[in-house]
């Protein structure tokens, strides 16, 4: 799915890039997929995700490029739960523990609360930005050449991108004061399990050679490359 030219609060222009529609999964011969019917493909540390997209012709989303989708998605009037930008709350996906594990695109939760889809502003729509699982992310915000981050100012975009305080209006968690995650990996999101935590703004950070049970991997092309895989039910 492409997402469109996004500008950030404080200027910072993302162009147009492609994006997976659903967190990837482990594809039968061993290899990153993107299909609705996939379960994520958790229990993955964030260098071997990294490998993965690579193997597979993509990269993995880049703390830019997710803010540029949640933002974008935080613009439209139908992710909200009043019906308008600011009303009520940003849609949170799978984070009430009414699953037990992570769940494939096509699974539909009975909770219209749990809604897992949030459709941006030229029509597209992505899946479980906003629980589920976790999805690590290439910091180049301020992270090393590896995308590990390191000390995340006050005024850093991954903390002040975010149109509401940490916790309000379905944001989910993030810091909200400068801290030194220095070595760590960014994911984002929220899980099954994040409660309230979950959101499309969700920030926490893990040790990058950690596999965790609750953290998958989005990946991400650019516009015009020569592979016509559209990263919706592509396969590797």
């Amino acid at each position: 799915m492409t997402v469109p030219d996004v500008t950030l609060p404080g200027g910072i222009v993302v162009p147009s890039f492609r994006v997976g529609q659903f967190a990837c999964s482990k594809g039968d011969d061993g290899r990153l997929a993107v299909t609705a019917t996939g379960v994520p493909w958790v229990n993955i540390n964030y260098h071997e995700a990294r490998a993965a997209c690579a193997a597979a012709g993509y990269a993995q989303v880049t703390e830019r490029q997710w803010l540029a989708v949640a933002i974008d998605a935080a613009r439209q009037d139908c992710n909200w739960t009043g019906g308008r930008v600011g009303a009520g709350k940003l849609f949170r996906g799978l984070r009430k523990g009414s699953v037990s594990g992570p769940q494939p695109g096509d699974y539909t939760p009975a909770d219209e609360k749990e809604r897992r889809w949030l459709t941006l502003s030229n029509g597209e729509r992505i899946c479980d930005l906003n629980g589920n699982v976790w999805q690590w992310v290439f910091d180049d915000l301020q992270g090393d050449e590896n995308g590990l981050t390191t000390i995340i100012e006050a005024d850093s975009p991954s903390l002040t991108a975010t149109p509401y305080p940490s916790m309000k209006k379905g944001m989910g968690w993030r810091p909200e004061e400068r801290c030194d995650w220095s070595g760590y990996a960014l994911f984002r999101g929220g899980c099954w399990l994040s409660g309230r935590c979950a959101g499309a703004f969700y920030l926490v950070g893990g040790w990058p050679d950690l596999r965790y049970d609750l953290v998958a991997v989005r990946c991400t092309q650019p516009i015009g490359v020569s592979d016509p895989r559209s990263l919706v039910a592509a396969q590797p």
